[in-house]
């Protein structure tokens, strides 16, 4: 199986997000040696050192990198939901989106990590900017994404009450590896 994850918020250092998501990628990779994995990272001004992982001589797992900013693909992804992420990483089997944009896919069965429903139960502690982005991701995991990672029991009842989202779709993945 052929799996592509946005990495894209790694690049955030020393956030919550990045933190969840750098382990996440490094624990499973390291150990799942039977699978394919294509990284996407995008940012217009950050890096990204992907020499983070320990993972330089698995040739199981390639990386594609871009130089696009985040608020273009917000457009292109969340708001028209256009330009499959195939037409940048090529085919892949199954695409885990991360925090920040919720790409088409062709044909790729697509999973999401929700890490909270902040904007929907506390909108003016939070940027509007970030709320607006978020909920139109949020539009689209609800439609498309065949599973739902959430990042705590919490975040799985919000999902659920908030969201409408079904249990069968959620699964909790705690941080901490």
């Amino acid at each position: 199986m052929k799996i592509g994850i946005d990495v894209s918020q790694i690049a955030y250092e020393e956030t919550g997000v990045s933190e969840y998501l750098r382990n996440l990628v490094q624990n499973v990779i390291e150990l799942d040696t039977k699978n394919e994995y294509v990284l996407f990272f995008s940012s217009m001004r950050r890096n990204f050192q992907f020499s983070i992982f320990n993972f330089q001589s698995n040739h199981n797992v390639q990386i594609k990198k871009f130089k696009i900013p985040p608020s273009f693909l917000d457009i292109l992804w969340n708001k028209f939901h256009i330009f499959p992420i195939e037409w940048l990483i090529g085919d892949v089997d199954l695409f885990i989106s991360s925090d920040w944009t919720e790409p088409p896919v062709l044909k790729a069965k697509k999973a999401t990590i929700l890490y909270d429903t902040i904007v929907y139960k506390f909108p003016n502690e939070t940027d509007k900017k970030i709320v607006d982005v978020q909920k139109r991701k949020l539009q689209w995991v609800k439609k498309e994404s065949d599973m739902i990672f959430c990042i705590s029991e919490a975040t799985k009842k919000d999902a659920m009450e908030i969201l409408g989202i079904e249990e069968n779709r959620l699964k909790v993945l705690y941080p901490g590896i």
